[in-house]
């Protein structure tokens, strides 16, 4: 069992804001550029086969933040939560990966996912 990469997504009202200190401030390169005269509609900043996503909150995308761990079979990692004493609601399938949710102490959101064998890698690796 292997972790692949971390992602953090973080939902604010400042998202714009964020992505521009992040962007501008920071030099970090940007996936998903803002557009001139448009409404900012998210960022993605990636590391290897980590990144950081920043979006708008939105009907559906509540202010907040995930712990999204990429690995290399979600089923394996979801098995070893349970025997743990752990319960990671899941999976779904979306966007190509399999995936599982837990809420962590503190409440923090926290994903693991995995692609599924016949998905494609993202377009942001």
């Amino acid at each position: 069992m292997k972790v692949i990469g971390i992602r953090f997504c973080y939902v604010s009202p400042e998202a714009a804001r964020l992505s521009r200190f992040l962007a501008d401030g920071l030099g970090l390169p940007q996936n998903v550029p803002e557009a001139a005269g448009e409404p900012f509609a998210g960022g993605i900043f990636p590391a290897g086969d980590s990144w950081v996503e920043i979006w708008p909150e939105s009907p559906g995308m509540p202010t907040g933040a995930m712990l999204q761990v990429v690995v290399d079979d979600a089923d394996a990692w979801a098995d070893r939560a349970r025997s743990n004493g752990l319960d990671p609601a899941g999976p779904i399938e979306q966007h190509g990966e399999r995936i599982y949710f837990l809420e962590a102490p503190g409440g923090l959101s926290v994903s693991f996912l995995s692609r599924r064998p016949t998905a494609p890698r993202s377009a942001l690796n």
